[in-house]
């Protein structure tokens, strides 16, 4: 039994921040129903190539994009556009603990599937929207995307080579950060207002925006700013607290260190051949190596390719010495501590064949996460939840011919 398992989700979102949350509320147990429309579904279904293999080998019409974010949901295509459609919902919202959605602001008003409508027949939900810029505001109604919010939010100035370097210039991260990050916050401000809710008796509207989440994770580089008064810039790959936290080259590629203190730098400069630096009063403290690491740096830089990766990772680490190689999603797969910590896993469609997924990283020792199913196919469910509804199959007949299913 997950620490869930007594909690329902109806999932109206869609792309990947709302998704992210609910499956995680999934993972640990709850039912969540994702609420999609007929015949197209999730607009990451389609945001493809890779597309999932079948158990042939042939290529299927399911993106990898969308299994990253959608296993151990229950799938129902409604078109909520229609009277019968919005039934259907509000009959779910009415026995449901949770409702998330990422529509824009009042865009599930006129279908009568907005906070107000559901609170007004389920006093106890929890409605968590999810938009761009947030319920208000001068932004409120603009449409808001990860890549967009990276760039308006801060991280983008802060992302990729210093101003003066070859390619220089502003850069998203690799992955949709802020659409993950918002759905980690939505995960906590539901589980927030479930806790509430078991005091009080009462539900609650959670009011999430990108803007605002990606703000709020710019972390010390925002308090960096608020102290001084003065904008961080982009450095790259250093830090701007801490020297030497970057990559350096080695005889045979790159390699990272992230050295935290001085103790740590000392049996660096040891290994390295050159236990002077540590004395060294421009060096011999990190707020020392920060004012001098234009000078500092490249000395390093010097040393650094005298070994290969493989050769300064073994010594550095027998030293305790933090540092690491850069691997791509190969090598990370290839990991040992990856392979051990079983984080690639293979579930089980129903239509035959397997889905490759990322593991949930939380390892809670009484109630472990659970994968109960692969990421389903479109509608796959929605004979069985209306059925669960009441909807004899005669009723369901006539509502997937009118296209409301």
């Amino acid at each position: 039994m997950g620490a869930l398992s007594d909690i329902k989700v109806l999932d109206l979102s869609r792309v990947l921040a709302g998704p992210w949350a609910t499956q995680l509320l999934a993972d640990l147990g709850a039912e969540v129903i994702k609420v999609e429309r007929p015949g197209t579904g999730d607009d990451t279904r389609h945001w493809g190539p890779p597309w999932l293999k079948d158990a042939n080998g042939a290529a299927t019409d399911t993106a990898a994009y969308y299994l990253c974010t959608n296993r151990n949901k229950r799938s129902l295509t409604v078109d909520f556009t229609q009277p019968e459609g919005q039934a259907i919902v509000r009959r779910l919202a009415q026995d449901a603990d949770v409702v998330v959605e990422n529509f824009k602001v009042g865009g599930l008003a006129p279908y009568g599937l907005d906070y107000a409508s559901l609170r007004a027949i389920n006093p106890r939900l929890i409605y968590c929207s999810i938009t761009g810029f947030g319920q208000d505001g001068p932004y409120a109604a603009r449409a808001g995307y990860d890549f967009l919010i990276q760039g308006m939010g801060g991280l983008m100035s802060l992302t990729g080579r210093a101003d003066g370097e070859e390619g220089a210039g502003p850069q998203k991260v690799g992955v949709a950060l802020t659409d993950i990050l918002t759905g980690l916050y939505a995960t906590v401000g539901i589980l927030a207002a479930l806790h509430h809710r078991e005091r009080i008796g009462e539900g609650q509207h959670i009011d999430l925006a990108l803007l605002d989440v990606q703000v709020a994770c710019l972390a010390n580089q925002a308090l960096n700013y608020l102290v001084s008064g003065v904008a961080p810039k982009r450095m790259g790959n250093a830090h701007p607290n801490i020297v030497p936290y970057q990559d350096f080259p080695t005889a045979d590629g790159d390699m990272i260190l992230a050295i935290g203190n001085d103790a740590q730098f000392a049996r660096f400069c040891s290994i390295a051949g050159h236990p002077e630096w540590a004395t060294d009063a421009r060096f011999a403290t990190n707020a020392a190596r920060v004012d001098h690491r234009d000078v500092l740096i490249p000395l390093i830089r010097q040393a650094t390719v005298t070994k290969t990766t493989d050769e300064w990772i073994a010594r550095l680490e027998a030293a305790k010495v933090p540092c690491g190689p850069i691997n791509d999603l190969a090598r990370v797969f290839a990991d040992p501590q990856v392979v051990h910590r079983r984080l690639r896993l293979d579930l089980e469609r129903p239509e035959g064949g397997t889905v490759p997924q990322v593991a949930n990283p939380l390892k809670l020792s009484t109630t472990p996460v659970d994968y109960r199913r692969a990421p389903p196919a479109l509608g796959a469910d929605t004979d069985a939840i209306l059925a669960e509804l009441g909807y004899d199959s005669e009723r369901i007949t006539r509502l997937r011919a009118a296209g409301v299913i």
